[in-house]
């Protein structure tokens, strides 16, 4: 145990530290999501209804969610260009626990999410959103962010083993993932939906984070989105994290 915990935040570091030689990646982190905030509002929000809500408020927790899912990317990206270069086969050499390359990818996009979070809760500020919530319903709105970002970290991670290149990890992951955040209530109410529509969004894991961080920042009603929140995100990773070392111990034994 002692092994992998020195092992898993060994490449941690790795990941980390190659973040300030990777100027896109940084781009990816900072300035993405503060362009797809003021689209949002000054683009489209002034044609959104959102009852009960300036849009500014209805949409910031709704893009977050999407910001953080969609911040796994680096890892799918990561894996793929590994097992390419064959450097996975490099690792499995050496004497290091085999799970710490992945655990150590997915506490690095921690790190990286919770910029993202930074990034995007400042600019929200700065164009008019604001807590209707105390500091210990906001910590635990972090909370389930940094799980659930958390959760699709191993998702991607199967992704990018199971993909033939960086590219390729990169596409389907956009086209799996995209129509999920959308097809919810982060961007418009789900009663404006066609009924078909409203069904998927309303069992939609990314509905049922937004609701919860719209409970526990803006003081919705919350029924059961919290908790569900919490309980998507455990089912996310205990689906996907066994899948992803299934992947990892399998693609690093091929010759």
């Amino acid at each position: 145990m002692r092994r992998l915990v020195s092992d898993t935040m060994v490449i941690a570091e790795r990941n980390l530290v190659r973040l300030p030689r990777s100027p896109d990646l940084l781009l990816a982190f900072t300035v993405q999501p503060v362009m797809f905030v003021l689209l949002f509002v000054y683009v489209f929000g002034g044609a959104i209804n959102t009852p009960g809500y300036d849009y500014v408020d209805f949409l910031i927790p709704g893009i977050i969610v999407q910001n953080i899912a969609f911040g796994g990317f680096v890892t799918a990206l990561g894996l793929s260009e590994d097992l390419n270069k064959g450097l996975i086969d490099r690792f499995r050499s050496l004497p290091m626990a085999r799970p710490a390359v992945l655990a150590g990818r997915t506490l690095a996009d921690i790190v990286t999410n919770t910029l993202s979070v930074i990034v995007l809760v400042v600019t929200g500020l700065i164009i008019g959103f604001s807590f209707h919530a105390s500091v210990g319903e906001v910590l635990l709105g972090f909370l389930l962010l940094l799980c659930f970002g958390y959760a699709f970290s191993w998702l991607f991670a199967l992704l990018g083993m199971l993909v033939s290149s960086p590219e390729a990890a990169n596409s389907i992951g956009f086209i799996a993932v995209f129509p999920l955040t959308f097809i919810s209530s982060a961007f418009v109410p789900v009663e404006s939906m066609p009924d078909a529509l409203q069904w998927f969004a309303d069992v939609n894991p990314f509905t049922v984070v937004v609701d919860a961080m719209r409970s526990l920042w803006l003081g919705a009603p919350a029924g059961n989105s919290v908790w569900g929140g919490f309980v998507w995100s455990a089912v996310i990773i205990a689906i996907f994290a066994p899948l992803a070392v299934w992947r990892y111990r399998s693609a690093a034994g091929r010759a």
